[in-house]
């Protein structure tokens, strides 16, 4: 898979890096200038935004909400030690007031960006494998070096797959998260996206019950129409997530055709998340 590489250092004053997103400063600023794709990367004096490629770590400040802090707070610790900050001081909101060291030096692979302006990108550390601004074929073995490798292979966040991730890295990935769920690591004990839960209200979502973010984000943003339960599928089917079901080839458009909601209030996800393969947004 071939991806831009960007050389440069990690950031975190005055930023909210979580477990799949943190800042990163170009030493090239005008290599963002070379990033691809629909949705063009917004740089400031070289600094941009990342998103961390195919894993969804726990939310821990979605439109106010979180999800169980422990784990969004552990894929983020171990995300910024690995990236080589020891020492991130932050604001109840998050935001980080200081950090040790101030930067860390590393590099990106990307093809694009999201919706938000964010690049998407695997993430490296310490010295690049090629120069700045070149074209570098990712392979599984590469993959192995990036942080999102490394979060999978811990439990601490989903495989979250898009169509424009190549097929070798995603049964990488797959590979990985499943064997921590199998080694009952991380989130893994927790995990209740397909088993099903209880769903009434924002605690029901917010303190106990660890689940898809994606599915997450679904949620809060149904409760904020104080709607009762059973119109969810309705609300799913509105939204229109377009994925293909990789066990099936089935194409959806709606979560509804993998969300299972019964009278009773309880949700489950009909496919684990490395089932699904989502239509870039």
């Amino acid at each position: 898979m071939p991806l831009l590489l960007i050389q440069g250092k990690f950031r975190l004053k005055n930023t909210q890096p979580d477990g799949d997103t943190v800042h990163f400063v170009a030493d090239n600023p005008t290599d963002w200038n070379l990033v691809g794709g629909a949705h063009p990367v917004h740089a400031t004096n070289g600094e941009a935004p990342l998103r961390l490629e195919a894993i969804d770590a726990l939310e821990t400040h979605y439109a106010g909400e979180h999800q169980p802090l422990q784990f969004g707070h552990a894929a983020a610790a171990e995300l910024l030690t690995w990236l080589g900050f020891n020492d991130v001081q932050r604001k109840p909101d998050e935001s980080v007031i200081a950090s040790t060291p101030e930067t860390t030096p590393g590099y990106i692979l990307t093809g694009g960006g999201d919706i938000h302006n964010r690049a998407v990108a695997f993430v490296g550390r310490g010295a690049p494998p090629a120069a700045s601004g070149t074209a570098v074929t990712v392979d599984a073995s590469l993959l192995r070096q990036t942080a999102n490798h490394h979060l999978a292979s811990l439990g601490l966040v989903y495989p979250t797959f898009y169509t424009s991730l190549f097929r070798d890295l995603r049964l990488e990935l797959t590979a990985v998260a499943q064997s921590a769920r199998t080694a009952r690591q991380g989130l893994w004990p927790q995990d209740v996206t397909t088993s099903g839960f209880k769903f009434s209200d924002l605690s029901t979502i917010t303190d106990d019950v660890v689940i898809l973010p994606k599915l997450f984000r679904r949620l809060v943003d149904f409760l904020q129409l104080s709607m009762p339960v059973h119109c969810l599928p309705a609300y799913l089917a509105g939204k229109g997530d377009m994925a293909t079901v990789l066990s099936t080839g089935e194409r959806i458009v709606g979560l509804h055709h993998v969300v299972n909601v019964t009278n009773g209030g309880t949700i489950r996800m009909t496919h684990p998340a490395e089932d699904l393969l989502f239509d870039e947004g």
